[in-house]
Protein backbone atom coordinates (compact mmCIF):
# COMPACT_ATOMS: atom_id res chain seq x y z
CA UNK A 1 0.00 0.00 0.00
CA UNK A 2 0.75 3.90 -0.05
CA UNK A 3 3.03 4.88 2.42
CA UNK A 4 1.89 7.77 4.39
CA UNK A 5 4.37 10.01 3.05
CA UNK A 6 3.21 9.20 -1.07
CA UNK A 7 -0.82 10.76 -0.31
CA UNK A 8 -0.79 13.76 -1.13
CA UNK A 9 -4.47 14.09 -3.48
CA UNK A 10 -7.31 12.55 -1.68
CA UNK A 11 -10.67 11.02 -3.41
CA UNK A 12 -13.12 12.70 -1.50
CA UNK A 13 -16.05 10.82 -2.10
CA UNK A 14 -19.49 12.87 -1.26
CA UNK A 15 -20.22 16.12 -0.48
CA UNK A 16 -23.15 16.18 2.49
CA UNK A 17 -22.84 17.07 6.37
CA UNK A 18 -19.46 14.48 6.75
CA UNK A 19 -18.62 15.10 2.92
CA UNK A 20 -17.73 18.88 3.21
CA UNK A 21 -16.79 18.34 6.72
CA UNK A 22 -14.15 15.79 5.91
CA UNK A 23 -12.92 18.03 2.52
CA UNK A 24 -12.26 20.48 5.11
CA UNK A 25 -9.98 18.07 7.39
CA UNK A 26 -7.74 17.33 4.61
CA UNK A 27 -7.20 20.19 2.90
CA UNK A 28 -6.29 22.22 6.17
CA UNK A 29 -3.44 19.71 6.38
CA UNK A 30 -2.15 20.49 2.80
CA UNK A 31 -3.84 18.00 0.73
CA UNK A 32 -5.37 18.10 -2.22
CA UNK A 33 -9.27 17.21 -2.34
CA UNK A 34 -11.41 16.11 -5.57
CA UNK A 35 -14.46 16.45 -3.75
CA UNK A 36 -17.36 14.21 -5.25
CA UNK A 37 -20.93 15.19 -6.02
CA UNK A 38 -23.79 13.69 -8.38
CA UNK A 39 -24.41 17.03 -9.48
CA UNK A 40 -23.67 20.82 -9.73
CA UNK A 41 -25.94 22.08 -7.19
CA UNK A 42 -24.64 19.11 -4.71
CA UNK A 43 -21.01 20.76 -5.14
CA UNK A 44 -22.47 24.53 -4.86
CA UNK A 45 -23.99 23.72 -1.72
CA UNK A 46 -21.03 22.21 -0.32
CA UNK A 47 -18.73 24.90 -1.44
CA UNK A 48 -21.00 27.72 0.23
CA UNK A 49 -20.83 25.51 3.83
CA UNK A 50 -17.22 24.94 3.17
CA UNK A 51 -17.26 29.25 2.96
CA UNK A 52 -18.98 29.56 6.07
CA UNK A 53 -17.58 26.91 7.92
CA UNK A 54 -13.79 28.32 7.00
CA UNK A 55 -15.23 31.28 8.43
CA UNK A 56 -16.21 30.13 11.59
CA UNK A 57 -13.08 28.67 12.47
CA UNK A 58 -11.32 31.73 11.22
CA UNK A 59 -13.47 34.05 13.18
CA UNK A 60 -12.12 31.60 16.49
CA UNK A 61 -8.51 31.60 15.20
CA UNK A 62 -8.69 27.85 14.79
CA UNK A 63 -7.16 29.46 11.45
CA UNK A 64 -5.86 32.21 10.09
CA UNK A 65 -7.44 33.83 7.02
CA UNK A 66 -4.47 33.36 4.68
CA UNK A 67 -5.12 29.80 5.68
CA UNK A 68 -8.75 29.27 5.33
CA UNK A 69 -8.02 30.66 1.74
CA UNK A 70 -5.42 28.10 0.82
CA UNK A 71 -8.31 25.66 2.08
CA UNK A 72 -10.56 26.81 0.02
CA UNK A 73 -8.44 26.71 -3.02
CA UNK A 74 -6.85 22.74 -2.13
CA UNK A 75 -10.83 21.89 -2.83
CA UNK A 76 -11.87 20.86 -6.26
CA UNK A 77 -15.49 19.49 -6.82
CA UNK A 78 -16.12 17.41 -9.16
CA UNK A 79 -19.41 15.43 -10.79
CA UNK A 80 -17.91 11.91 -12.23
CA UNK A 81 -16.43 9.28 -10.25
CA UNK A 82 -13.38 9.32 -12.98
CA UNK A 83 -12.26 12.87 -11.73
CA UNK A 84 -12.26 12.73 -8.57
CA UNK A 85 -10.23 8.83 -8.62
CA UNK A 86 -7.72 11.60 -10.70
CA UNK A 87 -4.20 11.03 -8.70
CA UNK A 88 -6.04 9.81 -5.87
CA UNK A 89 -3.79 8.46 -2.99
CA UNK A 90 -6.40 7.50 -0.12
CA UNK A 91 -10.32 7.42 -0.69
CA UNK A 92 -12.82 8.59 1.88
CA UNK A 93 -16.14 8.43 1.55
CA UNK A 94 -19.31 9.43 3.12
CA UNK A 95 -22.48 8.88 0.68
CA UNK A 96 -25.45 7.58 1.45
CA UNK A 97 -25.92 5.01 4.77
CA UNK A 98 -27.25 2.69 2.17
CA UNK A 99 -25.67 -1.07 1.57
CA UNK A 100 -26.08 -1.04 -1.79
CA UNK A 101 -25.39 2.67 -2.62
CA UNK A 102 -22.13 1.99 -1.04
CA UNK A 103 -21.21 -0.99 -2.93
CA UNK A 104 -22.36 0.50 -6.14
CA UNK A 105 -20.33 3.84 -5.52
CA UNK A 106 -17.04 1.08 -5.03
CA UNK A 107 -17.46 -1.11 -7.74
CA UNK A 108 -16.83 1.83 -10.11
CA UNK A 109 -14.45 3.49 -8.62
CA UNK A 110 -12.24 0.87 -8.21
CA UNK A 111 -11.90 0.69 -11.80
CA UNK A 112 -9.90 3.83 -11.71
CA UNK A 113 -7.61 3.28 -8.80
CA UNK A 114 -4.52 1.61 -8.42
CA UNK A 115 -4.94 -1.63 -5.45
CA UNK A 116 -2.23 0.35 -3.43
CA UNK A 117 -4.49 3.12 -2.63
CA UNK A 118 -6.70 2.69 1.17
CA UNK A 119 -10.39 2.64 0.62
CA UNK A 120 -12.05 4.43 3.64
CA UNK A 121 -15.79 4.35 4.31
CA UNK A 122 -17.36 6.52 6.44
CA UNK A 123 -20.45 5.08 7.65
CA UNK A 124 -21.63 5.37 10.68
CA UNK A 125 -22.38 1.64 11.27
CA UNK A 126 -22.36 -0.41 8.33
CA UNK A 127 -20.22 -3.70 7.83
CA UNK A 128 -17.28 -3.02 6.24
CA UNK A 129 -16.61 -6.62 5.18
CA UNK A 130 -20.00 -6.59 3.52
CA UNK A 131 -19.39 -3.55 1.79
CA UNK A 132 -16.02 -4.94 0.58
CA UNK A 133 -17.36 -7.83 -0.87
CA UNK A 134 -17.58 -6.95 -4.04
CA UNK A 135 -14.59 -5.30 -4.45
CA UNK A 136 -11.59 -7.13 -6.07
CA UNK A 137 -8.66 -6.53 -3.17
CA UNK A 138 -11.36 -6.27 0.04
CA UNK A 139 -7.84 -6.16 2.03
CA UNK A 140 -7.74 -2.28 1.39
CA UNK A 141 -10.90 -1.29 2.23
CA UNK A 142 -11.65 -0.34 5.94
CA UNK A 143 -13.64 1.96 8.05
CA UNK A 144 -12.47 5.78 9.30
CA UNK A 145 -15.75 7.02 10.98
CA UNK A 146 -15.82 10.83 11.48
CA UNK A 147 -18.18 12.40 14.13
CA UNK A 148 -20.63 15.14 13.61
CA UNK A 149 -19.48 17.82 12.92
CA UNK A 150 -16.22 16.52 11.61
CA UNK A 151 -14.44 19.78 11.74
CA UNK A 152 -15.00 20.62 15.39
CA UNK A 153 -15.40 16.37 16.94
CA UNK A 154 -11.71 14.83 17.29
CA UNK A 155 -12.79 11.03 17.07
CA UNK A 156 -12.17 8.90 14.14
CA UNK A 157 -12.89 5.43 14.59
CA UNK A 158 -10.60 2.97 12.76
CA UNK A 159 -12.46 -0.61 12.01
CA UNK A 160 -11.20 -3.36 10.16
CA UNK A 161 -13.19 -5.52 8.00
CA UNK A 162 -12.81 -9.54 8.44
CA UNK A 163 -10.25 -9.10 5.06
CA UNK A 164 -9.15 -5.97 5.89
CA UNK A 165 -5.01 -6.12 6.29
CA UNK A 166 -3.62 -4.65 9.31
CA UNK A 167 -1.32 -2.45 6.85
CA UNK A 168 -4.35 -0.52 5.73
CA UNK A 169 -5.17 -0.12 9.57
CA UNK A 170 -2.05 1.49 10.38
CA UNK A 171 -1.99 3.48 7.57
CA UNK A 172 -5.36 4.94 8.11
CA UNK A 173 -4.83 5.67 11.32
CA UNK A 174 -1.72 7.56 10.80
CA UNK A 175 -2.86 9.24 8.59
CA UNK A 176 -6.14 10.19 10.91
CA UNK A 177 -3.87 11.52 13.19
CA UNK A 178 -1.86 13.88 11.19
CA UNK A 179 -4.87 15.53 10.00
CA UNK A 180 -5.53 16.40 13.76
CA UNK A 181 -7.96 13.53 14.59
CA UNK A 182 -7.95 11.68 17.48
CA UNK A 183 -8.27 7.97 15.89
CA UNK A 184 -9.21 4.60 17.82
CA UNK A 185 -8.50 1.40 16.23
CA UNK A 186 -10.79 -1.02 16.93
CA UNK A 187 -10.14 -4.69 17.34
CA UNK A 188 -12.89 -6.27 15.04
CA UNK A 189 -16.43 -4.77 13.39
CA UNK A 190 -19.34 -4.58 15.35
CA UNK A 191 -22.80 -3.30 14.00
CA UNK A 192 -22.31 0.74 15.27
CA UNK A 193 -18.29 0.18 15.73
CA UNK A 194 -18.11 1.30 19.71
CA UNK A 195 -19.64 5.19 19.67
CA UNK A 196 -22.87 4.67 18.26
CA UNK A 197 -23.30 1.34 20.31
CA UNK A 198 -22.58 3.68 23.89
CA UNK A 199 -24.64 6.92 21.60
CA UNK A 200 -27.67 4.68 21.28
CA UNK A 201 -27.97 2.88 24.66
CA UNK A 202 -27.89 5.84 26.39
CA UNK A 203 -31.02 7.33 24.19
CA UNK A 204 -32.64 3.71 24.72
CA UNK A 205 -32.78 4.49 28.02
CA UNK A 206 -33.81 8.15 27.75
CA UNK A 207 -36.61 7.23 25.54
CA UNK A 208 -37.76 4.70 27.94
CA UNK A 209 -37.31 7.29 30.95
CA UNK A 210 -39.85 9.64 28.68
CA UNK A 211 -42.12 6.79 27.71
CA UNK A 212 -42.84 5.44 30.90
CA UNK A 213 -43.52 8.97 32.45
CA UNK A 214 -40.55 9.14 34.48
CA UNK A 215 -39.27 12.10 33.73
CA UNK A 216 -39.96 14.63 30.85
CA UNK A 217 -37.67 14.84 27.65
CA UNK A 218 -36.49 18.32 29.68
CA UNK A 219 -35.48 16.21 32.76
CA UNK A 220 -33.89 13.57 30.96
CA UNK A 221 -31.72 16.07 29.02
CA UNK A 222 -31.01 18.24 31.73
CA UNK A 223 -29.97 15.25 34.25
CA UNK A 224 -27.56 13.95 31.19
CA UNK A 225 -26.21 17.55 30.42
CA UNK A 226 -25.28 18.39 34.07
CA UNK A 227 -23.95 14.89 35.51
CA UNK A 228 -22.68 12.42 33.78
CA UNK A 229 -22.19 14.39 30.13
CA UNK A 230 -19.85 17.01 32.05
CA UNK A 231 -18.03 13.48 33.75
CA UNK A 232 -17.59 11.57 30.36
CA UNK A 233 -15.65 14.41 28.63
CA UNK A 234 -12.69 13.87 31.72
CA UNK A 235 -13.02 10.07 32.17
CA UNK A 236 -15.01 7.34 30.11
CA UNK A 237 -17.38 5.09 31.34
CA UNK A 238 -15.02 2.31 32.74
CA UNK A 239 -12.52 4.91 33.96
CA UNK A 240 -15.49 6.25 35.50
CA UNK A 241 -15.90 2.64 37.29
CA UNK A 242 -12.62 2.16 38.30
CA UNK A 243 -12.46 5.39 39.65
CA UNK A 244 -15.86 5.46 41.84
CA UNK A 245 -14.88 1.18 42.81
CA UNK A 246 -15.78 -2.05 40.56
CA UNK A 247 -18.08 -3.20 43.86
CA UNK A 248 -20.18 -0.40 44.11
CA UNK A 249 -20.72 -0.66 39.80
CA UNK A 250 -21.19 -4.27 40.14
CA UNK A 251 -23.90 -3.85 43.29
CA UNK A 252 -25.83 -0.92 41.65
CA UNK A 253 -25.79 -3.39 37.98
CA UNK A 254 -27.15 -6.21 39.93
CA UNK A 255 -30.44 -4.60 40.76
CA UNK A 256 -30.51 -1.91 37.93
CA UNK A 257 -29.88 -3.79 34.72
CA UNK A 258 -32.86 -5.82 35.39
CA UNK A 259 -35.24 -3.05 35.09
CA UNK A 260 -32.92 -0.93 32.31
CA UNK A 261 -34.77 -0.97 28.65
CA UNK A 262 -33.65 -3.82 26.65
CA UNK A 263 -35.95 -3.48 23.50
CA UNK A 264 -34.88 -4.59 20.54
CA UNK A 265 -36.20 -2.72 17.74
CA UNK A 266 -36.63 0.78 17.78
CA UNK A 267 -38.36 2.99 20.42
CA UNK A 268 -42.35 3.17 20.34
CA UNK A 269 -42.60 6.79 21.31
CA UNK A 270 -39.64 8.02 18.48
CA UNK A 271 -42.04 5.45 16.06
CA UNK A 272 -44.61 7.72 17.36
CA UNK A 273 -42.92 10.68 16.30
CA UNK A 274 -41.67 9.76 12.47
CA UNK A 275 -45.39 8.20 11.70
CA UNK A 276 -46.69 11.75 12.17
CA UNK A 277 -43.72 13.46 10.01
CA UNK A 278 -42.66 15.08 13.39
CA UNK A 279 -39.04 14.42 12.57
CA UNK A 280 -37.15 16.67 14.93
CA UNK A 281 -36.00 20.37 14.44
CA UNK A 282 -35.68 20.01 10.42
CA UNK A 283 -39.64 19.63 10.71
CA UNK A 284 -40.02 21.71 13.66
CA UNK A 285 -41.70 19.23 16.27
CA UNK A 286 -40.32 16.44 17.39
CA UNK A 287 -39.36 15.14 21.13
CA UNK A 288 -39.65 18.96 21.70
CA UNK A 289 -41.64 21.99 20.20
CA UNK A 290 -38.34 24.00 18.08
CA UNK A 291 -38.56 27.64 17.15
CA UNK A 292 -36.12 29.26 14.25
CA UNK A 293 -34.64 31.68 17.36
CA UNK A 294 -34.26 28.61 20.00
CA UNK A 295 -32.85 26.60 17.37
CA UNK A 296 -29.95 28.76 16.40
CA UNK A 297 -29.47 29.65 20.08
CA UNK A 298 -28.44 26.04 20.79
CA UNK A 299 -26.56 25.59 17.38
CA UNK A 300 -24.32 28.29 18.45
CA UNK A 301 -23.86 27.31 21.83
CA UNK A 302 -22.87 23.86 20.75
CA UNK A 303 -20.38 25.39 18.18
CA UNK A 304 -18.93 27.43 20.96
CA UNK A 305 -18.35 24.88 23.28
CA UNK A 306 -16.81 22.32 20.77
CA UNK A 307 -14.71 24.99 19.75
CA UNK A 308 -13.26 25.62 22.97
CA UNK A 309 -12.35 22.00 23.20
CA UNK A 310 -10.52 22.28 20.18
CA UNK A 311 -8.51 25.07 20.48
CA UNK A 312 -7.29 23.67 24.00
CA UNK A 313 -6.73 20.47 22.43
CA UNK A 314 -4.49 22.49 19.92
CA UNK A 315 -2.75 23.91 22.38
CA UNK A 316 -2.54 20.26 24.73
CA UNK A 317 -4.32 21.95 27.32
CA UNK A 318 -7.06 19.78 29.70
CA UNK A 319 -10.44 20.95 30.93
Amino acid sequence: MKHITDIKTICNLGCGTMGFGTAIAFAKTGYKVNMFGRRNTSIDRAMKNIRFTLDIMTKNKLLIPAEAERVLNRIHGVTTLKDAAENADFVIESVAEELSVKQQVYQEIEKYIDKDVVFATDSSGLSPTQIAAVLKHPERFVVAHFWNPPHLIPLVEVVPGEKTSQEVVDITWALMEKIGKKPVSLLKEAPGFVGNRLQFALLREALHCVQEGIATAEAVDTICKYSIGRRLSVTGPLETADLGGLDIFYNISAYLNADLADDKEGSAIMKKCVDEGNLGAKTGTGLYQWHADELNAIKERREEILIEWLQKDKHGEKF
